[in-house]
């Protein structure tokens, strides 16, 4: 049941880029923003390439950029009546675009309908419509050069749809289960690389994580630690009923949901239902420590003073998420189960779960500090996610990963 939408200046960058075969895995720095607990990945956009900053999205189904200012030799539109919007044709197409041409108008060109997963976009002050765009993306390959693809499809976007996401972004990283997200079109420029990608996020306040494309290993990171042999494998579950789902025409929600059989806490068993209220009163009761009075969004807060800190973070108990099988567990320690909360006088440690009421949708959804110093690999192929649980437990953490030298 996870699910993560979770987030510069912009200048050129002379570097040499490889069209055809690639070095892979391709990858990218995942650089977290404290200041919204957004993850940011950088890619290369446009002719000339310029570094681009998108916030990280693994339920989108594609990618968009701020079309406002958006410069490019290279692009093209989608036209109505071509190959890509017949394979395109759940989405829309317009006839006459009443401003002046530019990137995100054309008139008889394929649109989409992008979403901010941060803050609702006014459709009174901005046009939900936007065009569809084919153009460069280029990403760094293991000997530190651009690989690019050529025809990377996208939309278009304006300003207004930027609101709430971090400063320096100018759009939107789709990394979910849809043809049209970044791994599925990495896949599809490289046929013979797995259809496969992973990701490791740091909490660090200046060292990035990392996302790999095309790879299922080796995970090569600091003191010769490779974390694809770490992996413990669960089967995805794909909604036909979630976000951006389509039951009409039989599209799937681009997130990706595991099942989750029992969670323990403790090791003692704990009762889940739509609800997260039993499992934060039970971890609250194992953590054996005096509860204070709690900062929002937060249920159950500790004195800093009263928390031992290990390798592993907060000493507190752990937190098991039992999936499939009995023995593929997915296990959350204290790095990865509480929140330091520092502010004026306040100096706490937050359980980390928030109770998100009675809507509709899964029981449980994973965020951004579950995920942090956690190796998962998606395989579409298999259909199947990989996971390591802390690699804290290892000696290393997801900023420990090494990135080629970069050639210029």
């Amino acid at each position: 049941m996870a699910k993560l939408a979770v987030p510069l200046l912009i200048f050129f960058f002379l570097l040499s880029c490889i069209p055809s075969q690639a070095a892979l895995p391709l990858q990218t720095p995942i650089q977290k923003d404290h200041s919204t607990s957004q993850y940011i990945i950088t890619a290369y956009l446009k002719t000339p390439l310029k570094l681009t900053k998108l916030v990280l999205d693994l339920g989108a189904t594609y990618s968009w950029v701020n079309c406002d200012d958006y410069i490019s030799s290279t692009y093209q539109h989608v036209p109505c009546n071509s190959s890509i919007a017949n394979s395109l044709s759940t989405y829309g197409c317009d006839g006459i675009c009443d401003g002046p041409p530019g990137p995100n108008c054309r008139n008889y060109t394929f649109l989409f309908f992008p979403e901010n997963p941060i803050k609702p976009v006014d459709y009174k002050k901005v046009n939900g419509l936007n065009a569809a765009l084919v153009d460069y993306l280029a990403l760094p390959n293991t000997q530190g050069s651009l690989t690019s693809i050529n025809n990377f499809i996208f939309s278009c976007a304006q300003t207004g749809f930027l609101k709430g996401l971090a400063k320096g972004v100018t759009g939107l990283a789709s990394l979910g289960n849809s043809n049209l997200s970044i791994p599925v079109q990495i896949n599809k420029a490289f046929s013979s690389s797995p259809n496969c990608f992973a990701m490791c996020l740091s909490g660090s306040i200046s060292q990035p994580g990392v996302a790999l494309f095309g790879s299922k290993g080796p995970y090569n990171f600091l003191h010769g630690i490779d974390l694809s042999k770490s992996l413990l494998y669960t089967p995805l579950i794909f909604n036909p009923f979630g976000r951006d789902s389509d039951p009409n025409t039989h599209r799937l929600s681009p997130e990706y949901y595991v099942g989750l059989t029992a969670i323990k806490v403790n090791g003692k068993m704990v009762a889940f239902t739509k609800r997260c209220w039993p499992l934060m009163e039970a971890a609250s009761s194992a953590f054996n420590l005096t509860t204070t009075k709690p900062v929002k969004p937060f249920s159950f807060c500790y004195p800093a003073g009263a928390v031992k800190t290990t390798q592993m973070g907060p000493a507190v108990p752990i937190i098991e998420l039992v999936l499939d099988r009995q023995d593929v567990v997915w296990k959350m320690f204290g790095s990865n189960s509480m929140v330091r909360v520092t502010k004026k006088s306040v100096d706490l440690w937050c359980l980390g779960v928030v109770d998100g009421g009675t809507i509709d949708g899964p029981s449980i959804m994973i965020g951004g500090l579950q995920l942090e110093d956690n190796l998962l690999q998606f395989d579409l192929q298999s259909k199947k996610l990989g996971f390591s649980s802390s690699i804290l437990s290892k000696g290393t953490n997801c900023a420990d990963y090494k990135f080629p030298t970069r050639k210029v």
